[in-house]
């Protein structure tokens, strides 16, 4: 975990965690970090490191409380089917916007949708009290089994004196 310095005084820190993706013709919930307290997440994003097989759909990031599971951003979600190394999948938007996924077979740019403004939009998440609480990759696959890794990258501030994160 590295700490990043704002030029405003407030220090972030960044959390990274890769996951390979292995499901087998179903539904898949990858844990990728759990929190305590309350953290206001600046960026939420993965790297793919290994080329996404076909099939890989209904992607999109949740929070996790053991009990249930609340959207980060569209649970219709996007696809990454037939990815390659160095594609992106992140949240930009609001909850109720999909994730932003962009395929690295050939170049791409990005940038948000009103000038001045940043790609990533910060949120706060708030842990449960009495579980543990994670933020989660979903994806689907009719594969047998869907083939991949991803890099996830998590850059967040503290917003509560009990506040931690840990990469699952």
């Amino acid at each position: 975990m590295s700490t990043i310095f704002q030029p405003n005084g407030g220090a972030t820190q960044l959390i990274s965690n890769s996951k390979t993706l292995s499901a087998n013709n179903t539904t898949a919930n990858v844990g990728l970090f759990s929190f305590t307290g309350v953290i206001q997440v600046l960026r939420l994003y993965g790297i793919v490191t290994t080329a996404i097989g076909a099939n890989h759909t209904t992607t999109y990031f949740n929070l996790y409380d053991q009990t249930s599971r609340t959207a980060i951003t569209l649970a219709t979600g996007s696809v990454l089917s037939a990815f390659a190394v160095g594609s992106f999948v992140g949240k930009f938007g609001l909850a109720a916007a999909a994730a932003n996924v962009k395929n690295a077979a050939t170049a791409l740019i990005t940038e948000p949708t009103t000038l001045e403004t940043l790609d990533f939009s910060p949120f706060t998440l708030i842990a449960k009290n009495t579980a543990t609480s994670e933020i989660d990759y979903t994806y689907s696959t009719t594969d047998t089994p869907t083939t991949g890794a991803i890099q996830f990258f998590l850059e967040w501030q503290p917003q509560s004196a009990s506040a931690g994160v840990v990469a699952l």
